[in-house]
């Protein structure tokens, strides 16, 4: 058995969430810092620029880890891929191409605890189960999963809402049931949530970060006119349309 004050209220770190198996650890204050640092880090507290791990405890099930971001790992948990076989591996590869990801994922299993590495990124919890059993995100965003959450490449509806929206042809969507760990540019406190229920969102400007696979994502002029466009100075907007959600990062 391996004790830690890990996840225990200490002079420089707390919980701040936790859902399932993962819990996040808020630095509030950075104890380790040399006279030359200090302001910086002040500054840095005062603003929540903090550092935060997500720390998974886990009792008999698995999750999937974004290469590179396991820092310890404690008790009896294992090791292995989320690659099944030679055609898994070429997935992987295919995915990793038009996506950025990592080809590679490992998995994570057993009875123990596993700490990511830390980062001044903010993290957020998903639950599937609240996005239908499936989410679409920016590239990026992904660092953590349960092993019950599976990640494919999707392409978009059209080329139009790639190129003249700013995104690209591919995104990752997790599907399944579970939880997913996300880095986001900002905090969930400043997220906007779109809950639609067949109807329209429209967004000038790339700034959804997650929204429902069930929505069908176009780009369109702002007007129904070329002149009323150019009147309005919005131009073209991304559309999101049907039943689900959308999370957006206005000010991230």
């Amino acid at each position: 058995m391996v004790n830690n004050n890990v996840l225990s209220q200490t002079a420089a770190h707390s919980v701040i969430k936790q859902l399932g198996c993962f819990s996040v650890v808020e630095y509030m204050k950075d104890l380790s810092v040399s006279p030359a640092t200090a302001q910086t880090a002040f500054f840095m507290s005062k603003m929540g620029v903090r550092k935060r791990q997500v720390v998974a405890t886990l009792n008999g099930q698995g999750i999937i880890l974004q290469a590179g971001a396991m820092q310890i790992m404690s008790g009896g948990v294992q090791m292995n891929t989320n690659v099944q076989g030679v055609g898994g591996f070429f997935r992987g590869l295919v995915g990793s191409a038009v996506t950025g990801e990592s080809a590679i994922k490992p998995r994570y299993f057993g009875t123990g605890q596993v700490i990511f590495e830390p980062t001044y990124k903010y993290i957020l919890l998903e639950d599937l189960a609240k996005w239908n059993g499936a989410m679409t995100i920016e590239d990026g965003l992904f660092l953590a999963c349960d092993d019950t959450v599976q990640m494919h490449v999707t392409a978009r509806s059209t080329i139009s809402s790639a190129v003249a929206g700013g995104e690209g042809l591919f995104n990752n969507t997790l599907t399944g049931s579970g939880i997913a760990v996300l880095e986001s540019p900002a905090p969930a406190e400043e997220l906007l949530v779109f809950d639609l229920q067949n109807d329209t969102l429209k967004i000038d400007g790339n700034m959804a970060i997650a929204w429902s696979q069930t929505l069908q994502f176009t780009v369109e002029r702002s007007s129904r006119s070329l002149i009323g466009s150019a009147a309005s100075g919005e131009g073209l907007v991304n559309v999101y349309r049907g039943t689900g959600r959308v999370l957006v990062a206005p000010v991230g």
